[in-house]
């Protein structure tokens, strides 16, 4: 898989969930996992989550994580939600190694009972999309939810860390999909 982090500022408006947008705008061929720190703002014409229609998506600044994946062909939306949990797992072990305690609830994290992220998983054809974020802030979020934001969490969390934690989280994802492609090319079957 190919990482790759993306200068700040670009708004997250559900596009980026579609098949090939890795390749598309930014030339990355194959899987992959992009990072960046932006808005969030969901049109509700891209919204693919059928419980999110007329709820407003929205945040001021998240840590955005776009992942694709093209090793299964069909792509396999059951696969695709299995490791959209562990990319959450993954990020809820690494927040509380930085001493922020989470409670997962599904694909969500929460501090508090602020939620913390989104996510959604979703597949074309020929690939399988995750989208992962979390708030920095609780600016710019929904009024009827109850939100909270990473550097909330942690005062001594700079905006300057995000990157740094977001690659870590990437790195950490890759390494997972690659020991499970090893432990199934060395497992005697049956």
């Amino acid at each position: 898989m190919k990482q790759k982090t993306l200068e700040p500022g670009i708004l997250y408006d559900g596009s980026q969930i579609k098949p090939m947008w890795a390749f598309q705008e930014l030339g990355i061929k194959g899987s992959s996992i992009v990072t960046w720190i932006g808005p969030m703002n969901i049109h509700s014409d891209e919204l693919i989550d059928y419980e999110d229609v007329g709820l407003e998506i929205k945040s001021a600044e998240m840590v955005h994580f776009i992942i694709e994946h093209f090793d299964v062909q069909p792509a396999d939306m059951r696969l695709c939600y299995h490791r959209q949990r562990i990319l959450v797992m993954i990020v809820k072990d690494i927040l509380e190694e930085m001493g922020i305690k989470t409670l997962r609830k599904g694909d969500d994290l929460y501090v508090a009972r602020g939620k913390l992220s989104v996510s959604i998983a979703s597949c074309s054809v020929s690939s399988m999309k995750i989208h992962f974020a979390m708030n920095l802030t609780c600016q710019g979020t929904p009024l009827d939810v109850k939100t909270t934001g990473l550097t909330e969490c942690t005062p001594s969390l700079a905006r300057e860390d995000i990157p740094e934690m977001a690659e870590k989280i990437s790195k950490i994802y890759v390494r997972e999909i690659n020991d499970i492609e090893q432990d199934i090319s060395k497992t005697r079957v049956f």
